[in-house]
């Protein structure tokens, strides 16, 4: 086994001064410092020549290669910064390079990788698909294979960041976040601070929605995840590597997961500090050092996050804004019923008093009761609740949906309300993968035999579509229905219970 030590020796002989020959800044957040009540400090790896850290790994293993090797050309699968840091030094280096890259990957990725010379193969929905088929490639082609994470050389490309932070950073260094997709910037990171600073704590950080590390490390064992988000798409690995998973848990003192309402508030906070916007998986060690910091486990001095990354699709950006004021807990979202009268309107508002209104959504759905949809600028997360129970106390049945993702995702951007025609109607949400012909393929392997009744769509910039569908089904049908979607094979959820959907869509 690798230990600390032999890693530590490898970073400081790295090729990686090659490409990245002056270290990437580490730079002070005054205002997230201000806010947190401690320095903390970025390492801003969205600043190299590709805006991601991926360059080290990838340009130290190619780097290594003989000439037999180099003449064969390489070849990679990567979600995108993987395949540019490939693309980059094969083309200093003068070496082909083929590049296998998920279907759903941000075109700006895609485009930056043939902006560099290399041939890039769009093949599956996700990182392990694309990995599959590069394997193949490689096979046929003989062209030499660039792992993303799972290669010594790699890892010891990532760990000269923790040299430079090392260097960098004021004596009160306490603890460095990272984050975490396949293991290999973590894994690098954390045995070269081990090796020498073991007083400092190394926290990996992953998306709740593509946690296979952390759940690896709780299992002590390599956990397959069966579905992964892919909002934070450069994290979005179904399985750690082998050798990464065996460093993580040697050297690693914690490992998190965060929301994607909490990675949208840390794109925010590193925008106001620096006028830089990241990407999500390049935010995510930002929302786990203030999850950390918020919970009071943190020893006290110096943090440090590493920004790993900037290559964000320009169209994602208005989903990353409106979800993070629900992440920085800036805003309630609230479903209330008043009555079906003249004046109820304003009477609600009386009630919340001079607070500012973000929205406010109603359709007409009876003569009695209406249902109304209020988006509300808070303080805090405390202060939701005690909205909801300050109307419940004026007489408004209330529910808090600040934390229900069917509200925020489909239900506030709906009109129209219940309908009295529809009958046995299951509501469910699925992901789709944003590329053509996806909504064409789950229609036509659904067939006609349900009758869809509601249907959501909306485009915000990802990797996945999220949809909100009504199938008209018969409780004696349903058992049919589920093994159908189960043979189309896109993930879903029944949504029908929730409290969103019984409030405003049944």
């Amino acid at each position: 086994m690798i230990d600390h030590h032999e890693i530590l020796t490898r970073a400081l002989n790295s090729h990686v001064p090659e490409v990245v020959p002056v270290p990437t800044p580490l730079e002070h957040a005054p205002r997230l410092s201000e806010r947190l009540g401690r320095p903390v400090f970025l390492k801003r790896e969205d600043l190299t020549p590709i805006f991601s850290f991926k360059l080290r790994g990838a340009h130290n293993r190619i780097a290594m290669l003989d000439e037999r090797e180099r003449s064969r050309g390489v070849i990679a699968a990567s979600a995108g910064n993987h395949a540019q840091g490939v693309a980059y030094s094969a083309a200093r280096l003068g070496l082909e390079a083929r590049v296998v890259m998920p279907r759903t990957t941000p075109a700006i990725k895609v485009e930056a990788v043939r902006r560099l010379g290399a041939r890039v193969d769009l093949a599956g929905d996700d990182y392990s698909e694309a990995a599959a088929c590069c394997l193949e490639l490689a096979a046929a082609t003989g062209m030499t294979l660039i792992p993303p994470y799972d290669d010594l050389d790699v890892i010891c490309g990532q760990a000269t960041i923790a040299l430079e932070i090392l260097r960098q950073a004021p004596p009160s260094l306490s603890a460095v976040f990272v984050p975490i997709g396949g293991g290999g910037l973590a894994s690098g990171i954390a045995a070269v601070i081990k090796a020498l600073r073991p007083a400092i704590k190394v926290i990996g950080v992953e998306p709740c929605d593509s946690d296979a590390m952390r759940r690896s490390l709780s299992a002590g064992r390599i956990v397959e995840l069966e579905h992964v988000g892919i909002f934070a798409d450069g994290v979005a690995v179904r399985r750690v590597g082998d050798l990464t998973f065996e460093l993580c848990r040697r050297y690693l003192d914690d490992c998190i997961a965060v929301e994607i309402d909490e990675i949208c508030a840390a794109i925010k906070d590193v925008f106001e500090d620096t006028r830089s916007v990241l990407e999500p998986a390049g935010a995510l060690s930002v929302a786990g050092l203030k999850r950390v910091i918020g919970d009071g486990s943190l020893p006290a001095g110096a943090a440090v996050a590493i920004a790993s990354g900037a290559n964000i699709n320009f169209n994602r950006l208005g989903y990353v804004a409106e979800s993070a004021a629900v992440g920085e807990h800036h805003e309630a979202i609230l479903a209330a019923t008043i009555p079906e009268r003249p004046g109820a309107f304003l009477e609600f508002l009386s009630a919340l008093g001079p607070r500012n209104i973000t929205e406010f959504n109603y359709r007409l759905a009876s003569r009695v009761d209406a249902q109304v949809f209020a988006g509300i600028e808070i303080a805090s997360r405390e202060e939701g609740p005690k909205i909801a129970q300050l109307l419940r106390e004026r007489g408004f049945e209330c529910h808090d949906l600040t934390d229900n993702d069917l509200a925020r995702s489909h239900v506030r951007h709906m009109v129209g309300g219940r309908s009295a025609e529809v009958k046995d109607e299951l509501i469910l949400s699925f992901e789709f993968p944003e590329r053509p012909g996806a909504l064409l393929k789950f229609l036509s392997a659904l067939g006609s035999r349900w009758n869809i009744s509601l249907f959501h769509y909306r485009n915000n910039g990802g990797a996945y579509g999220r949809v909100l569908c009504g199938l008209e089904a018969p409780p004696a049908a349903r058992e049919e229905l589920r093994n159908r979607l189960r043979e189309i094979g896109f993930a879903y959820q029944d949504e029908t219970a929730n409290w969103a959907a019984r409030l405003f869509l049944r």
